[in-house]
């Protein structure tokens, strides 16, 4: 029989943030391994990031290749060349970018008729895939980019809304329903979920659940044993369907993978090595809050002044903003040259997982979101926790209470942009680097972290859950093909 006939082809169509890009490319890339066609649809100046890769893949016998569209910012209001959720610098521009993400429903169903896929993995921003895919008469998987714990709370908040019933935004609720004893206070939730009023978002949400309810089920880049009772709570309570297939990042074997995952990092990798070679194991800090976080000039020096204080040895990943030269003024006064040997500053992309898995990185300050924190629990890494919106709050949850390997910085409240945050101290943010990395408290966590990370390489290994969980998801679409052939 022609394997080319039998061949699964598979859309991916991720949003364009980093968040969603990097998990998501590498999970293209995983599909591909296991013998799939493999089409990943995105905007040519967000092709241009992760190419080089697919390049690679194809050069190594795995088909899988982009195809991209315009990004209408014209059309929507956003400026020219803004093509990616990291580039927007208010709520009203992301606003306009979620809007955007609609307009791609016609130049991608046309594609679909061109090329006929099998399947459709859609970024949950694209809710319009679930008609799209009806019509054609295949199955769309809902890909958000979390875990499973904090969709399962998004949920029961949305089902018994008991953040409704407190008195204040500092009151905790206990979120019904759940496997865990989770609290939470509302000035931890997003606005959308805070009051019953409607909002510029309040369609696109609704229209985004109706998705994932109605679509053929989820796939998550997670694992079973990260989170099991949330893999169970989602299939039987829910009653959804779901596969996890992570962590993806594990994909990335060789250090070009890992250093070009996402986009070329803005620091040398080389330099950055030799100089994490020269430390002793489990010695360095790595300090880093993602692609999307803004921090304001006060809150930069109560980092640096916190590091100082703490004697620990750093790697910090600084953001590199509009604000950047009101930053430089506001570090303290020759921070970087006293600490030149101690510390390592990084102004942009750093090569993140490349870091995370030198032996010489003993904890991981983040701002936990879903990738940072699987990243981290890949490398076998207790975290300090610092959450500052999206489902971060949940995920810090996750990694405090129920894995048990995280230190709370003490962020009590959610906001879309940093500027307007109360900055959190220097002895909050030096007491809880100290606990991570020193004494007996810390040495038992980074026991627990060692043997998580190493449930998560097991994972995806072949017979690990995520594997499973990957071949029987492909076993399932390819008796849906050839049942409706």
């Amino acid at each position: 029989m022609d394997k080319r006939a039998d061949q699964l082809h598979v859309y991916f169509l991720p949003i364009m943030a980093p968040g969603h890009m990097i998990p998501c490319v590498d999970m293209a890339r995983q599909f591909a391994k296991h013998g799939v066609k493999v089409t990943i649809i995105t905007t040519p100046l967000n092709a241009s990031k992760f190419s080089k890769t697919i390049q690679k893949d194809r050069e190594l016998g795995s088909d899988i290749s982009i195809r991209t569209i315009e990004f209408p910012c014209k059309e929507v209001g956003l400026p020219e060349g803004c093509e990616n959720l990291a580039s927007t610098t208010s709520a009203e521009e992301t606003l306009k970018f979620i809007k955007a993400m609609y307009l791609f429903q016609q130049p991608v169903e046309q594609f679909m008729e061109e090329d006929h896929p099998d399947c459709i993995i859609a970024g949950i921003y694209f809710p319009w895939t679930l008609d799209v895919a009806a019509k054609m008469g295949i199955p769309r998987l809902a890909f958000n980019g979390s875990g499973l714990l904090p969709v399962c709370a998004y949920h029961c908040l949305m089902e018994h809304k008991p953040h409704l019933k407190v008195e204040s935004e500092t009151e905790e609720f206990i979120i019904p329903g759940l496997p865990d004893t989770i609290k939470m206070s509302r000035q931890q939730l997003p606005e959308n979920l805070k009051e019953e009023k409607e909002t510029p978002m309040t369609a696109i949400i609704n229209d985004i659940l109706r998705a994932e309810a109605s679509s053929y089920g989820a796939i998550v880049n997670s694992f079973y044993e990260l989170e099991p009772n949330y893999v169970k709570h989602f299939r039987e309570v829910e009653g959804r369907k779901v596969w996890h297939v992570g962590p993806v990042s594990l994909c990335n074997k060789d250090n070009e993978d890992k250093t070009q995952r996402g986009q070329d990092s803005s620091f040398c990798e080389k330099h950055c090595l030799d100089w994490l070679n020269t430390k002793e194991p489990k010695s360095v800090i790595y300090i880093c809050f993602g692609s999307m976080s803004i921090f304001s000039s006060a809150q930069l020096l109560e980092i640096a002044i916190a590091l100082e204080a703490s004697d620990r040895q750093f790697i910090w990943v600084v953001k590199q903003n509009t604000t950047n030269e009101e930053q430089e003024k506001r570090m303290p006064e020759g921070f970087e040259e006293k600490l030149n040997g101690r510390g390592l500053i990084i102004k942009g992309w750093a090569p993140q997982v490349l870091i995370l898995d030198h032996e010489a990185i003993g904890g991981f300050v983040t701002h936990c979101g879903w990738n940072s924190l699987l990243e981290g629990v890949t490398a076998g890494l207790p975290m300090v926790t610092w959450p500052l919106s999206a489902e971060q709050f949940f995920n810090e949850k996750l990694l405090v209470e129920i894995l048990k390997i995280g230190v709370p910085v003490g962020a009590q409240a959610w906001s879309e942009r940093t500027h307007s945050r109360v900055p959190i101290n220097r002895e909050n943010i030096q007491r809880a680097v100290t606990k991570l990395m020193v004494g007996q408290e810390a040495d038992e966590m980074r026991s627990r972290a060692a043997a998580l990370g190493k449930s998560a390489k097991m994972a995806v290994e072949k017979g690990g859950s995520s594997d499973n969980s990957l071949v029987s998801l492909l076993e399932e679409l390819r008796k849906g093909k050839n049942s409706s052939n």
